[in-house]
């Protein structure tokens, strides 16, 4: 990696050092929380596995090492109230936002059982009732989708934030910069993320930005930002419950660039060759926000090794039968081909 990338730990500023007395959340949320992590990583390797089988079409981006992003995201906001909206690689935002993994898988297998009904694959989950307004396929569309969807809450009265989740190469996006002008015009409730992994497809960020420090490109408008570490749950969790607190008090919306990795390619068709073995490793054995949070609850929650194993292996079992479920689940009908089409005007010519 460049200098320019290296990791910058952003952390709660009254947190010193993490200590287990200044965490605040309790031994049995910690560990909903990596188990949510590490559903999400077991289902994306499922997702692989069955992909590289045949069993899949179409495009296929995963999120494997970039799990303390949406997870520490999510353990600060309100699920109940708050909105997400993010783009293709967005698997795990759906299993975040609470859809069944059986729903997400039978969707990345074009079956009925899928959540968008077979007819959306990998880059289109979409669950509204569970706040979660889709994976976009076309690069930083979700961004002007998801400031109207903050106009939408503030001018209803409704408390409600909306996440918009954005990679680093949407980031040069023209549409993008429209919208951070309205939300700051209208004060809207709206959290923009931008994931950055260090490469859009195959290029580095360095290589094809004029200046990476994405945290920064709001401040023309007056937005304010911040960079974290997206590799640890709790520098996550604590800039984005700063940033949340922001925008509920009515002070508009806030940048959040997650400085985060994928350890795979681009999307399943991408071997990464761009990058070097010993860099992939390097992060993998230093970053993972799943080992790292593993390693806390054992030292000072006391988890023992065997717990965690036992975790695992229920895990295993949960995308096993999701796995299943969406390899017997039903094609669509070809009369699903006619739903969710809106009529054009009876009276348009």
């Amino acid at each position: 990696m460049s200098k320019k990338s290296s990791l910058k730990v952003v952390t709660d500023k009254n947190d010193k050092g993490n200590k287990k007395t200044n965490r605040p959340f309790s031994v049995e949320e910690l560990k909903t929380f990596y188990k949510e992590m590490l559903t999400i990583r077991r289902f994306e390797e499922k997702a692989a596995q069955m992909y590289s089988a045949g069993l899949m079409g179409g495009f296929c981006h995963l999120y494997i090492g970039q799990e303390a992003v949406v997870t520490g995201i999510k353990a600060a906001s309100k699920p109940e109230n708050d909105y997400s909206i993010t783009s293709y690689r967005c698997h795990a935002h759906a299993i975040s936002c609470g859809v069944d993994p059986k729903q997400v898988m039978a969707e990345l297998t074009g079956r009925s059982g899928g959540i968008s009904k077979g007819k959306g694959g990998s880059m289109h989950m979409f669950d509204p009732e569970k706040g979660f307004f889709g994976g976009h396929g076309i690069v930083a569309a979700q961004i002007p989708l998801g400031t109207g969807l903050a106009f939408a809450a503030k001018y209803r009265g409704e408390d409600r934030v909306c996440v918009a989740y954005a990679g680093d190469g949407a980031m040069n996006g023209g549409q993008v910069y429209e919208a951070f002008n309205m939300a700051k015009l209208w004060d809207l409730p709206v959290l923009y993320i931008v994931e950055n992994n260090r490469y859009g497809m195959g290029t580095s960020t360095a290589r094809a930005s004029g200046m990476n420090e994405f945290y920064k490109r709001g401040e023309s408008f007056g937005i304010q930002g911040e960079r974290v570490d997206g590799m640890d749950f709790f520098a996550v969790y604590y800039a984005a419950k700063r940033a949340m607190d922001h925008i509920r008090a009515g002070k508009g919306p806030f940048l959040l660039e997650m400085e985060t990795y994928r350890y795979r390619g681009h999307s399943m068709s991408d071997p990464a060759k761009y990058r070097t073995k010993e860099e992939v490793e390097e992060m993998r054995g230093k970053h993972d926000p799943i080992t790292n949070l593993a390693v806390i609850l054992q030292e000072e929650y006391d988890i023992s090794q065997d717990e965690l194993k036992d975790w695992d292996k229920a895990i295993k079992e949960t995308v096993k039968d999701a796995a299943e479920f969406a390899e017997t689940s039903p094609e669509p009908d070809v009369s699903e081909l006619w739903t969710d089409i809106v009529p054009a005007d009876k009276g348009s010519k």
